[in-house]
Formats: structure tokens, C-alpha cells, sequence
């Protein structure tokens, strides 16, 4: 049986651990997570063990990252399993910071991204969203000194601004990109998942089909805003309220209306019945 990893819930008692590892040499990599961990994040952990000889996984629930009318209550919070899976994966380090830890009652301080913070995707829904994400890696970051963090490319947009951020700002963090782990039936994996009933469930798998439609569509020589205009009403046909069902260019979310615009990636975000669901593929 593996031994659970340090748990570390404040700063100082992971800076403690960190720098322990630091004496014997190590490499660290982050894993920055919100729990409800599933094969995805097991991905992102093993990852990370290839590209350094420690990994570090953070917990935290950020509430700054959630609007007055979004699920912070509600999102699934699961440390038992979350550990077990963890001590699987020989994990060396869990920071678990509390609330207060993160943000005193005196703080005062945020970070405010542009750049593909901007893009008029996820930022157009919730403007609130990338100024707490950056603020809370931002942190992360300060406080766990890795050499690497490993983000999913299922949130894609996310990993374009903490990308940036990292460089913007000197941080010393090679920001990793891993690959969307997917149910066999294509539906990406996602702590939100748990909220669908098994009818939304089956529903949902229409978000990668659509994308994989528009894709081959454009890859054949279709133009871009056809191929998107047939995805979009293939997820709309299903009940979906869309969000958006876009072309842009994958490294920096810019609009596009060829394929010679540069690398593209399509990025998908939609809701049904209460649960909010985002995807992307590259083309």
C-alpha cells in the first residue's frame, strides 16, 4: 500500500515540506486541483511525475472564482477518495490550504489578466472568472516554488491566461499543457459531470461529436463558418443553451475565418439543464 502524502494546510508547513525536497536536489511539479479528483486529474498527477522527481497537488475549493449565483456551495468536495487516489499515485506533498489561509481577512491584493483573459469566450459568461484564477496561481505558484505546473487542456482558455501570467510576471514556472482525458463515449471528464442525470448524461456527448463535425469539415476545405454554423445546430438540436461554438486560434484566442489564420482549436461552451459543460479539440 503506498503511504498517504504530506498534508500540508499552511504556509509555512509547505514551505517546510517543499524545501525539504529542495535539499535533496528535487524537481517539483504542481498539480493545481479543486478535488473531486477523477481520471483526469490521475492524468495530470502522472504527468507531472515524468517531468519531475516530486509532485506537489493543491486542493482548494477558490471561491474567489465563483460568482454570488454559481455552485460554490454545491461543487463537489470528496478528500477521502480525493487522498486515496493521491497516496495511489505516490504524491509527495497535499496543500490544502482553508480559506482563511488563502485570503485574510486583510487581503488586499488580485491580479487582473488581459491578453486571452479577453478573448470574449469564457470572460463574455463570467468576467469575474479569470481574475481569480490568476490571483489564486498566482499564489499557488509563490507558495509552492515549482518548477512545473500541469494544467488539463480542457480548460483551455484557463491555460492560455496562467501560461501567459507565468510569463508575464517572471514566476519561474514552466507552465504544462496535458491532453483532455475522455469517457469512451467522448464526453471530457469533469468534476461537474456528477451533476447530469443519465439523460443529460447521454445528451451530453453531442458537445465532442459537434466538434469533431465542425473539424473534419474545415479540415476538408469547408469554410469556417459553415462547418461551425452545422456544429452549433447539431448541440442546439439537443436541448443545449449554447454559449458559444467557436474557431479560434489556438495560441492566442484570437477570432479567425480561414484555416491559414494559424493552428486552430474549437472551443465549445454550453449548458443543460443546470450544469454548464466546456470541451475544445484542436483541428
Amino acid at each position: 500500500m503506498s503511504p498517504s502524502p504530506l498534508i500540508a494546510r499552511t504556509v509555512p508547513a509547505l514551505r517546510r515540506a517543499v524545501d525539504n525536497l529542495r535539499k535533496r536536489k528535487a524537481t517539483v511539479a504542481l498539480v493545481p486541483t479543486m478535488g473531486a479528483l477523477h481520471d483526469g486529474h490521475v492524468s495530470l498527477v502522472r504527468l507531472a511525475r515524468r517531468r519531475a522527481s516530486r509532485v506537489v497537488v493543491s486542493i482548494f475549493v477558490n471561491p474567489t472564482q465563483f460568482a454570488p449565483t454559481e455552485d460554490f456551495g454545491a461543487y463537489p468536495r470528496t478528500w477521502k477518495s480525493d487522498i486515496a487516489k493521491l497516496a495511489a499515485e505516490d504524491v509527495d506533498i497535499v496543500w490544502h490550504p482553508g480559506v482563511e489561509a488563502m485570503y485574510p481577512e486583510d487581503f488586499a491584493t488580485r491580479i487582473v489578466p488581459e491578453g486571452p483573459a479577453l478573448a470574449d469566450l469564457e470572460d463574455r459568461f463570467r468576467p469575474h472568472f479569470f481574475g481569480g484564477v490568476a490571483t489564486v496561481v498566482g499564489k499557488l505558484f509563490t507558495q509552492c516554488r515549482p518548477d512545473f505546473a500541469i494544467f488539463g487542456e480542457k480548460d483551455f482558455q484557463q491555460l492560455r491566461v496562467v501560461s501567459q501570467m507565468a510569463r508575464d510576471l517572471d514566476l519561474g514556472v514552466k507552465v504544462i499543457g496535458s491532453r483532455t482525458v475522455r469517457e469512451r463515449d467522448g464526453l471530457a471528464m469533469s468534476s461537474r459531470n456528477v451533476y447530469l442525470s443519465p439523460e443529460e448524461r447521454q445528451t451530453a456527448t453531442v458537445l465532442y461529436r459537434a466538434m469533431k463535425d465542425s473539424a473534419g469539415r474545415i479540415r476538408a476545405g469547408e469554410a469556417i463558418k459553415p462547418a461551425m454554423a452545422r456544429g452549433a445546430g447539431m448541440i442546439k438540436a439537443t436541448g443545449f443553451a449554447l454559449d458559444y461554438f467557436e474557431a479560434r486560434h489556438a495560441e492566442t484566442l484570437a477570432p479567425v475565418t480561414s484555416r491559414k489564420d494559424g493552428p486552430l482549436r474549437i472551443l465549445v461552451a454550453a449548458k443543460l439543464g443546470t450544469t454548464r459543460l466546456i470541451d475544445n479539440i484542436a483541428v
